[in-house]
């Protein structure tokens, strides 16, 4: 049983189930920001939760379930990127683009997505934490495992490759904005 709060901070007992069906959808969001991609974010929780199903128990004794699962979540996106890594493909591969929605929120979003998706997986994770989940510093480092100054060292890295990679894009959007 995991024990969570009701929307007036009561202590309500939860099965496995009852959990993935109130924060499953959360999980879920969280691992699509942190993958880039639906289809990768959805295997990835499942993997999670299957493995989390078998240790139910013990990840409800750490008082942190949902700390504990993100954390489970970050774990297996890393190592999906190595394993992504080591596959060569074969053959023609169909090239299956994302279409970018006519809004320009849309289009930035997809253009960020792009961005996040050429960090390392622990700087990525950095920053979803951190402007996703709203987590300071003391918290990322907890759910990572790392010192509050490993996790500044990579979210300033991360922002500093982002500014950098993102600056032609930058100066191409202005230049059209200035033309219309």
């Amino acid at each position: 049983m995991y024990y969570g709060r009701d929307a007036m901070g009561r202590r309500m007992d939860e099965t496995f189930e009852q959990y993935v069906a109130r924060r499953g959808v959360a999980l879920l969001r969280f691992a699509g920001a942190l993958t880039g991609d639906r289809g990768t974010a959805e295997e990835i929780v499942q993997e999670v939760l299957l493995r989390a199903s078998r240790r139910w128990p013990e990840i409800v004794a750490t008082g942190a379930v949902p700390a504990y699962l993100r954390r489970m979540v970050i774990n297996e996106h890393v190592s999906w990127r190595r394993k992504w890594a080591r596959l060569v493909p074969h053959g023609d591969v169909p090239d299956r683009r994302i279409v970018a929605d006519h809004a320009e929120r849309q289009a930035d979003r997809d253009a960020l997505s792009r961005e996040l998706d050429k960090l390392p997986p622990r700087q990525r994770a950095v920053l979803v934490l951190r402007y996703y989940e709203g987590l300071g510093d003391d918290a990322i480092a907890g759910v990572l495992g790392c010192s509050t100054g490993t996790v500044r060292s990579h979210a300033s890295r991360a922002l500093a490759a982002l500014r950098i990679d993102l600056s032609p894009t930058l100066a191409a959007t202005s230049t059209k904005a200035r033309e219309k």
